[in-house]
Order: structure tokens, then sequence, then C-alpha cells
């Protein structure tokens, strides 16, 4: 049987079956997935647990004698093995399928392993244990995905948040589950149960610095040159990488590329603006932007941003923030160097 993550709780208040297999890229849903079975097991009287990490060397036959071996303590007990590379290799796939064939009563079997593979999907072991129990494949949240879980998460928490309180977490995190969680637990902290807005999110989530990437990019967007350039020399006085702020930059203009050649082709700006989800505090630096740069302008910044990366790491001659003060300019749409030489420099 195949499961989302989502499904996992309420299939566990009807039923607990002999083997689980959880895998994924998403360490903290696939954590989250494994402790409800843990915890669905324990309340029907599976004490004892047994935990088996597959490292180089590891002894499949670990598993055929735990699965032979009575509890001393416990009539049921909970099998932990986990596989944090993925595959079990052939010994592992042949002791995983002998195991699913006859698994032992009053044993339940959790398994839990990182992202596999497409071919490692349909290996026979994966079938023999979604045979026996339950199979759950992780996958990364989609955007429209992970603003739901985020929402969902807060009010779990006891949070009330608005639209636009959800849509800048969301931003602000970049898919990073875990770090959600913690900003989460900081807005509870801080707040309490409650409504939260997006200026109580500015407010809690935020870079401790002084100056932070988001309020340079909003600064720039908003062709505010002066505070945009006062921001990124505080950001550099305070030692932040000049890699966050060109992830931050690029990632911006990425998406301004693909808006302005929507407006160049004919489309409204605002209709534009809210099909990307840009959140309502947001959309009039976001629609400023537009109105000045177009899809080329923002290619040419997004090469830019290619070349400051390099320098960055040492793979291109120049100075980082020389570079990134140009970069910011040009977004400002305050242009320190004619077009040529720009083209000329970036290229």
């Amino acid at each position: 049987m195949q499961l989302k993550p989502e499904q996992i709780d309420a299939h566990l208040r009807k039923q607990l079956a002999a083997v689980y297999f959880i895998s994924g890229d998403e360490p903290l849903r696939v954590m989250e997935s494994a402790d409800a079975v843990r915890a669905a097991a324990r309340e029907q009287g599976y004490d004892e647990r047994e935990v088996l990490t597959v490292q180089a060397g590891f002894d499949w036959d670990a598993l055929t004698s735990q699965a032979g071996n009575l509890s001393l303590f416990s009539q049921r007990r909970i099998i932990d093995l986990r596989m944090p590379a993925g595959k079990p290799g052939a010994a592992g796939s042949k002791a995983l399928r002998a195991y699913a064939a006859n698994p032992p009563e009053d044993t339940l079997l959790l398994v839990t392993a990182g992202k596999l593979d497409a071919s490692a999907r349909n290996g026979k072991w994966v079938q023999a244990l979604d045979k026996a129990g339950v199979v759950i494949h992780v996958w990364p949240l989609k955007t429209h995905e992970f603003s739901r879980w985020v929402e969902q998460r807060m009010r779990r928490r006891g949070l009330q948040p608005s639209a636009d309180a959800v849509a800048l977490l969301a931003d602000r995190v970049e898919g990073n589950l875990l770090a959600c969680v913690q900003e989460i637990e900081k807005l509870y902290l801080s707040l309490g149960e409650g409504p939260v807005d997006a200026d109580a999110i500015l407010d809690h989530v935020a870079d401790n610095a002084r100056y932070d990437v988001f309020g340079l990019v909003d600064s720039a967007l908003a062709g505010d040159a002066a505070r945009s350039v006062r921001i990124l020399q505080g950001l550099n006085a305070e030692g932040v990488a000049p890699q966050i702020v060109i992830w931050a930059l690029s990632r911006e203009i990425r998406t301004l590329a693909v808006m302005a050649a929507a407006v160049a082709g004919g489309q409204q700006a605002g209709a534009v603006v809210t099909r990307q989800r840009v959140w309502a505090a947001r959309k009039a630096v976001v629609t400023s932007a537009l109105q000045r740069l177009g899809a080329a302008q923002c290619g040419l910044m997004l090469r830019h941003c290619a070349r400051i990366d390099r320098i960055s790491k040492g793979r291109a001659t120049g100075n980082a923030q020389d570079e990134l003060l140009q970069l910011v300019l040009t977004l400002a749409g305050k242009r320190a160097l004619p077009d040529s030489e720009r083209l000329e420099r970036v290229s």
C-alpha cells in the first residue's frame, strides 16, 4: 500500500501494518512520518525498539537475527532499520525480501531511507515491502503545496496567519522545512496564540543583521538607489557572504524576467504579478520594477549575477562587492556604466 505523508495519521488511526518503508529527501517529513509510526506502535504496546543503521560493512544477518529473536522484556517490538544511503545492495535486497515474505508476529519493521532513484523505487525489495505493508515516498513540496503546509503548520501551533503572512514566511524560508518550523516556533514564543499578519513576519522572521538581504531586494525594486547602497554597505560591513546577497538578487531577477516577458507579450502587469503569487505588500515595488525593466535587461542582470558568483568563488577575476554595487544600481534603475561597457564586463 502506498500513501502520501499527509495520509499517514489517518491510516494509523485505523490500523497498524507489519512493515513501513519511508524514503525521501525531505528529512523533516521523513522523520515526522516515522515518528508517527513509532508513536502509534507504542500506543498499541510495542514497548521495545531495536535500532539498526546500515553503514559500510553492515551485516544483513542482523535483520534476520532480530526477526528471529524472542524478546525477554516485551511481547511487541519495533525493528527500526535506517538506510541513509537509500539502497540496501544485493545482500540487503535479499534480506528485506525474505523478511517481507514472512514478517514475524508482534514485530513491526520500520525502514527509513534517503531519496531513491526511479530504478530503486521499482526494485523487487521495495515491491516486497509494499506488498507486506505501507510504502511512503516523500517528495519535495511544490510552491503552492509549501504555502499550504506553512499555513497548516502555523495553525497547528495556534497561530492564525493572514494570507500575506503565509506568503511572506514561505518566501523567506525558501522551501526549507526545518528553518520554517524554527521560525514558527519563534513566532509562537514571541506572540503566543492568535492572529499573525505580514508586519509580524517582517518584525520577527528576519536576519539578525541591521540590514538584511530582503530589504536590499525590495529597496532596489522600488528604485531607491541610495537606500539600496546603504543596505549593501551594511551587509558587507557585517560580514554577510556575497553568495547570500547574490542568491537573493538572482532569485528575484529570475522571477522578474519571467514577468517582464509576459508583460512584453501584451499581458497586464497587475495580472502577471498576481499570477506569480507576489504577496500583496510587495506588489507595488514589483510592479514599479516591471515598469522600468524589460526582459532583455533582466537577462543581462542574470548574466551579471552568474559572473559575480564566479568572482565570489575565485573562479573569475574582479571584486565581488564592486560588481554587486553595479548590479544593485542597475536593478534600482541607476546605471553606473553604459550598457555597452556593462555587456562587455558581464560576458
